[in-house]
């Protein structure tokens, strides 16, 4: 095998999840859409939205990237 510099790249397949919220948090992502097309000058729906606001959530959380930590040790 030939060795190069960038390694394999990660399974990027898309997984599709379907899930059910209430009335309010599907006012209030509307109204994040609405605002993100105010500030950037760029409409983009709220399924294209909430993936990189929950990325940006998860990437944000302390506890769950310690506890993540923790986890994988134990697994190995």
């Amino acid at each position: 095998m030939t060795d190069i510099k960038l390694g394999r790249l990660p399974d990027r397949t898309p997984v599709k999840l379907t899930i059910s919220i209430s009335p309010d948090l599907q006012r209030d992502l509307t109204a994040y859409a609405a605002i993100y097309r105010e500030a950037y000058g760029d409409e983009q729906s709220v399924s294209d939205l909430v993936p990189h606001m929950l990325a940006a959530f998860l990437a944000s959380d302390r506890g769950f990237a310690k506890a993540r930590e923790g986890l994988a040790e134990r697994r190995k």
